[in-house]
């Protein structure tokens, strides 16, 4: 063993060891000891190995897992009874609760569901959720038990790839055959055919002590607390020197009084409880006075002096031991009033408030990772669905007791019945409509989110990838405050630094990075019982005195606080051990607090971790031979854990750790060793090649951009019928590819081409990172996409039995051609080519849809339908590529037509590298005028060099001279994060060194002669590919001008946007210009003459509008009754408008009229 440490220790970091320690002597094998390892490139291989099981979306699933294996078992355990409340022999019991395989019901048919199915036919994928019933039937006098087994109470809608869903544990055979792609990562919901994802949320933890101030700069400690029957949140404030307790926003009661309420009635008692020393007593004398001052001595004045002091509102509570009890701190349970451990629980709150005004480093950051959970899709479904089965349960039994106050009704009452209608209106159409429309209220927590689920982006493969991995902030993006904006140090290697939108939501909204895991909650009873046995102290059997006494810590697990521990490192050893052996759960996580004196175990879910290879003194536990075995597949990822030679790491515990970046830089007294320190980067910033050479906000453009990238979707994407879809016609994968691009298949489903550019400034159309391109490359398919649109059209029926149906096309009338793409059945036909206003369906709608008809509703005349024909508003030149007919929900018919249009780049196109380099197209020059190589090679692009020193993107040039270097010796270069130490990124001198061997300069700069004189120009140019990504913003959607056009019916001013064709406004900041300028009569142009003239007939007497009347000829004013002095003028529409609206106000505008 002592030649494997020795051989560890010093080749870790392939130093040659130096000559004290040479063991030449000692009969080893020379060879053996200086052979160098490059451990750090074999670690990378637990890579995909981790992404097999945990990572990227598998925390959805498993959060959705665990809801439908465990959670909803337990909301049904928890309202397991239901008894009616007038006739208690009625009662309903529940027990067994299941889901099936997704399936839908229609007229007593059952059909499964695939996701595909339900993405065409606009229908929800979810499964049936069956429980078994037992129940009472008849009359009071001889009531009868009888069981029900596999009652359906309402539909779950199923995430993708979950337990539960078609698709779990098939493999690409059988996921081609349902119509699914297998690098589609699962994670979202389909909902009446759209794919919705529920973020991931970000709260503040639950149950912890946090120390704050308030708006009056009052240091405060809160608590909010939650379990399974109710949520609350304790405040206690700081306010002049005495300690409150904090009811609502204004109402507070002196703390002490609650601590006598409690039974601590000694006051010496209670500062023995927060500490003997005399600083902490100074402080706590003034709320003792105040305790004294309201003349309260015992509990029982403690209790009425409560009440006396609650203002009884319509919803506050009285303070009496229910209110305290169960309300205030509501984690911490209350036996048989045995308030003791509540009161330990304000003590401590109480010392730490002391602290912090005695020492400002005691305050905790709200912002930090540690103090912030993460809710998952499972957590806020399960709140969803336990408020819903309340809700059902409640109504069920109201609707019973109705039924039988009716007397004879109690022998025939049929509550099965009634349980699968409720639990369907309810439970099913409750789930469908919070997961779409994204509003979650819950009335008994007083949660009402706006913004959960959000449609899926499948704007790109990639796109869709970061949009599951997405953290939605808790507060509003309108807060103009920085300190959560901010890049916390405790985000390394939990989220990503780069990955944030640009604007208002800048540095709230994040991304999870790419080996973070987050936790689901798990069973608390044997971990208590382990504590216990590991020599932690229970309160009960402890004096106020030994509280705190100097030499032992807290043991507090999930924010209860379990007791005292002589011995707070050994113990938090044992821990430790225990988890490595696998003994306790994985994700437990136990971390020493030496400032505050205690010991935190966390269980619970929602914490951000990650794994991390455990080392010895500096000397990693994972050897050769463990990756050798995972290579062979021998070994999977949860061996190594098994083992104990990884473990995962919250925030909180990685305080207590010392973590080295590359096993060469451990010394003896690192804890944990970093798998790959690439993975601290998200999904979308790991296709960033050498993302450590640019300026970091290049990365987080690059980020947002990256999203935006036309590319394919998805190996099933010409089987969708999504509403907007962008395809590239031609992708490539990157010649200059990373790490993370192969783990998450990127390298499959490319959005991007590799362009050969050049770097010089040609022709001035190429100012402002505006692109040059070559005719030639776009004839042969660079950059060319296709816009796919969705059209649909639904056939209603109607209360009256009549429907819309389709007419055949009328050939004879059709003098302008606008039929000419229907079949005679009146649908377009698949393949041909659309012209603007062709006409693509007809549809007739029957005239009378309200009265009742008798008869066959196929009867009706042709008169009684009116038409009501679809026409296309597009380019022209649009192809119909696929009609679709199916039935929704209603079993309405619903006709869906897909159609294609095949662009090719043109001016003012939108480009970008993947540094952030965005540019339009400027010009596209024929190639016989481009510039080409000496070795004849002309580019497809012509960047402006100015557009790298005030950017700093070196990125982008080591990505070009790599790819050169990769197209000219036929392999893939790596440019992975911070990978030049490891292996995973080529060092310039490499890639320098190939290109020398293969005949071009080292530093990738070539040889140019001009196109348009032949001649060699004056400079060596830098030339060579790099991958480009063609964006989604292009001037075909974007292109709008106007003549005339449409004009509002109120205002008579032109429509506003390109949808509605509408004008181009001057606004205030442009009429003061003119006015500026002083050029008046534009300004009535632009104002009156080309918005909204109208002619008025003011009379000048009264200098009131009057009216035109065509009879007499003449203008007549309706006040004065006759039409003297009448005079015409010019006004805006609106003015006169708005005149005659304030004159409905009785306020009287008079137009004083002067001759010009």
């Amino acid at each position: 063993m002592v030649v494997g440490l020795k051989h560890d220790q010093f080749n870790g970091g392939n130093k040659v060891p130096s000559d004290p320690l040479d063991d030449s002597g000692s009969g080893y094998d020379q060879s053996i000891l200086t052979a160098p390892i490059k451990s750090a490139v074999d670690k990378f291989q637990l890579l995909p190995e981790f992404l097999k099981v945990r990572g990227l979306v598998k925390q959805h699933l498993d959060s959705f897992n665990y809801f439908v294996r465990t959670g909803m078992r337990k909301i049904v355990r928890a309202n397991t009874l239901m008894v009616s409340r007038r006739y208690p022999h009625v009662y309903v019991r529940f027990s067994n609760v299941r889901i099936g395989k997704p399936s839908r019901t229609v007229e007593g048919i059952t059909e499964q569901l695939t996701p595909q199915m339900c993405r065409l036919s606009d229908q929800t994928y979810a499964a049936p959720i069956y429980v078994d019933v037992e129940y009472t039937q008849g009359s009071h006098n001889n009531p009868t038990k009888e069981r029900r087994p596999g009652v359906v109470i309402g539909s779950m809608p199923i995430m993708l790839r979950s337990c539960c869903c078609v698709l779990y544990g098939r493999d690409e055979a059988e996921l081609a055959e349902l119509g699914e792609c297998p690098l589609d990562p699962g994670g979202y919901f389909v909902i009446k055919g759209t794919e919705k994802v529920i973020l991931i949320q970000e709260q503040l933890s639950k149950n912890r002590i946090i120390i704050d101030t308030d708006k009056k700069k009052n240091i405060t400690a809160s608590v909010t607390c939650s379990t399974e029957k109710i949520k609350t949140k304790t405040v206690i404030v700081m306010d002049n020197e005495k300690l409150w307790l904090q009811l609502k926003q204004s109402e507070k009661v002196p703390l002490m009084v609650v601590m006598k309420a409690m039974g601590m009635e000694s006051d010496q008692e209670v500062i023995q409880m927060v500490g003997r020393d005399p600083r902490y007593s100074l402080l706590l004398l003034p709320s003792i006075e105040e305790c004294t001052k309201c003349k309260v001595y015992t509990q029982q004045q403690a209790l009425e002096y409560l009440d006396s002091q609650v203002k009884r509102g319509k919803y506050s509570r009285a303070i009496d031991f229910q209110f305290l009890g169960d309300v205030f701190l509501a984690n911490v349970p209350v036996h048989q009033y045995n308030f003791r451990p509540k009161c330990i629980y304000v003590a401590v709150m109480m010392r730490r408030i002391m602290d912090a005004i005695l020492n400002q480093d005691a305050m905790d950051d709200k912002d930090y990772v540690g103090n912030k959970r993460l809710e998952l899709s499972g957590q806020l479904i399960s709140l969803l669905f336990e408020d819903l089965f309340k809700t059902m349960t409640t109504e069920l039994m109201n609707w019973t007791d109705k039924l039988l106050d009716k007397s004879g009704k109690a022998k025939n009452i049929d509550i099965i019945k009634d349980l699968v209608r409720y639990g369907h209106t309810i439970i099913g159409l409750g789930l469908e409509r919070s997961l779409s429309t994204g509003n979650f209220v819950i009335r008994r927590f007083r949660m009402d989110r706006k913004g959960i689920t959000q449609v899926l982006q499948r704007l790109s493969f990639i796109g869709a990838l970061g949009h599951m991995t997405r953290v939605s902030p808790q507060f509003e993006k309108s807060r103009k405050v920085s300190g959560p904006r901010a890049l916390q140090p405790s985000q390394w290697g939990m989220l990503c630094p780069c990955d944030t939108p640009e604007g208002e939501s800048c540095g709230l909204v994040k991304n999870l990075a790419l080996m973070t895991h987050v936790t689901t909650d798990e069973e608390e009873a044997p971990l208590f019982s382990l504590c216990y046995y590991l020599g932690v102290e229970d309160m009960e059997y402890l004096s106020a005195e030994e509280l705190h006494a100097p030499d032992s810590f807290f043991v507090i697990f999930n924010g209860l606080i379990l007791g005292k521990h002589r011995k707070p490192h050994r113990f938090a050893i044992a821990i430790r051990k225990l988890r490595r052996a696998g003994k306790i759960g994985e994700f437990v996580s136990v971390y020493v607090n030496e400032k505050q004196h205690c010991v935190y175990l966390a269980s619970d879910g929602g914490r951000v971790c990650r794994p991390l290879v455990i080392a010895d003194k500096g000397i990693s536990r994972i050897k050769q031979h463990h990756m050798k075995e995972l290579m062979d597949g021998v070994r999977t990822f949860d061996d190594f854990l098994r083992d104990g030679l990884l473990e995962y790491l919250d925030v909180n515990e990685e305080n207590n750790a010392l973590i080295a970046l590359y096993e060469g830089d451990a010394t003896s007294e690192t804890t944990h060793i970093e798998i790959e320190p690439f993975t601290i980067l998200g999904v979308i910033a790991g296709l960033i090649p050498y993302p450590h050479h640019n300026q970091s906000p290049r990365n987080t453009y690059q980020c947002a951009m990256g999203k935006q990238a036309m590319g394919n979707i998805a190996f099933n994407q010409l089987r969708r019928m999504d509403s907007l879809l962008y395809l590239l016609v031609y992708p490539q994968r990157p010649l200059l590819t990373t790490k993370t691009i192969e783990l998450v298949g990127y390298d499959k489903l490319g959005a991007g081409q590799n362009a050969t550019v050049a770097v010089m400034s040609y022709s001035g159309y190429d100012i402002e990172d505006a692109i040059v391109m070559n005719k030639a490359s776009l004839d042969r398919g660079f950059g060319r996409c296709i816009v796919m649109k969705k059209y649909s059209t639904v056939f209603y029926k109607h209360s009256n039995h009549t429907k819309d149906r389709m007419a055949r096309p009328n050939r004879a009338a059709d003098t302008a051609g606008r039929m000419q793409i229907l079949d005679d059945d009146g649908i377009a036909a698949p393949g041909e080519i659309l012209r603007p206003n062709d006409i693509y369906i007809i549809k007739q709608s029957p005239i009378d849809t309200r009265t009742p008809f008798t008869g066959s509703a196929a009867n009706l005349p042709d008169s009684a339908y009116r038409s009501n024909a679809q026409s296309f508003k597009g380019h022209g030149g649009e192809v119909v590529d696929r009609v679709v007919l199916c039935n929704d929900k209603a079993d309405n018919m619903c006709i869906k037509f897909l159609i294609r249009h095949t662009r090719r780049p043109e001016l003012g196109d939108k480009f970008s590298s993947r540094h952030g380099q965005k540019g339009v197209c400027g010009t596209i020059v024929p190639q016989e005028d481009f510039p080409f190589s000496d070795k004849g090679i002309c580019p497809d692009l012509i960047m402006n060099p100015h557009g790298f020193p005030s950017r700093m993107t070196v990125g982008k040039m080591i990505e070009l001279l790599g790819g050169k270097a990769g197209v000219s010796c036929g392999r893939f270069h790596y440019g992975s994060a911070f990978g030049e130490r490891s292996g995973h990124a080529d060092k310039i001198e490499t890639i320098s060194e190939t290109l020398v061997s293969k005949g071009f300069n080292y530093s990738g700069k070539d040889f140019i002669y001009s196109g348009i004189t032949g001649c060699p120009l004056q400079a060596y140019i830098f030339m060579g590919p790099i991958y480009y990504q063609k964006l989604k913003h292009m001037v075909l959607d974007k292109m709008h001008a106007r003549g005339s056009g449409p004009r509002v019916m109120l205002t008579r001013q032109p429509t506003e946007g390109r949808a509605r064709n509408g004008g181009l406004r001057v606004g205030e900041m442009e009429r003061d210009c003119l006015i500026a300028y002083g050029a008046s009569m534009l300004i009535y142009e632009r104002l009156m003459l080309s918005s909204d003239p109208f002619e008025v007939q003011v009379c000048t007497a009264c200098g009131l509008l009057g009216y035109y009347n065509h009879k007499l000829k003449t203008g007549i004013c309706s006040s004065c009754k006759n039409g003297d002095k009448i005079s015409t003028m010019k006004l805006p529409y609106a003015c006169k408008l708005m005149i005659q609206e304030l004159q409905s106000m009785n306020i009287v505008p008079r137009l004083k009229l002067e001759d010009a």
